[in-house]
């Protein structure tokens, strides 16, 4: 059985497509707790050890990236965005024209 296979459905995301020549380089930042409450719009798959989030929070979007990595996790996060400013960045990112 795949580790796909056992995953709930609400934990299968879009894979994040493969990095193209030409991308743009996501400045990945140190989080901030910046809202008690933060709200998950959009995810990728949890079968990769890195997924990103497209998270709301203030009013705001930002993409967060979780690495799980043997010593633990290293948690990013892009700028903080208005709503519709940040949708583009996380399309660049899925289908491979950013990380």
């Amino acid at each position: 059985m795949s580790r796909n296979s056992m995953l709930p459905k609400p934990f299968h995301g879009p894979h994040v497509a493969p990095l193209r020549a030409v991308h743009e380089k996501v400045v990945w930042r140190k989080p901030t707790a910046r809202c008690a409450r933060v709200r998950v719009r959009s995810h990728t798959c949890e079968c990769r050890s890195v997924i990103y989030e497209l998270c709301s929070a203030g009013g705001l979007m930002f993409i967060r990236r979780t690495a799980r990595m043997s010593k633990g996790m290293d948690v990013r996060e892009t700028e903080w965005l208005l709503t519709a400013k940040a949708a583009v960045p996380w399309q660049r990112l899925l289908v491979g024209q950013a990380r």
